[in-house]
């Protein structure tokens, strides 16, 4: 700290500046965010919900568009199952909820009142 005297011989006492000096990261202080896996939600096949009913799904829950959501709707089908939307798993979360409370399928022919089979899974790492 200086002095300084004023003219009423009175002393004020300044603070020293500091210098700031910038602390760079070392490999010790350095902290490292473990990344999460992405996760994928898979659409399974049933011999009740009809094509419409799971291409408008597709369109509306997972954002595809008309042509990727019947080539979707075809893999499911002839496949038993299909990745339909990869990502965080709060985001998969929530597109499996989204996709079983999407309602009955008023397309078929006989009612089908329960949901979509749907599961999410991580992505294997590499």
């Amino acid at each position: 700290m200086t002095e300084q005297v004023t003219s009423e011989n009175t002393v004020v006492q300044e603070p020293a500046a500091e210098s700031k000096q910038k602390v760079r990261p070392t490999e010790k202080n350095k902290t490292r965010t473990k990344r999460q896996p992405p996760y994928v939600v898979i659409v399974h096949n049933d011999d009740f919900h009809t094509f419409q009913y799971v291409i408008e799904l597709l369109m509306r829950i997972c954002g595809h568009n008309r042509l990727r959501a019947l080539h979707l709707a075809f893999a499911i089908h002839n496949k038993g199952q299909a990745s339909v939307w990869t990502g965080s798993l709060e985001v998969a979360e929530l597109k499996r909820d989204q996709i079983r409370g999407y309602g009955p399928d008023s397309y078929a022919s006989t009612k089908v009142s329960f949901p979509l089979g749907v599961t999410i899974e991580p992505l294997p790492s590499d």
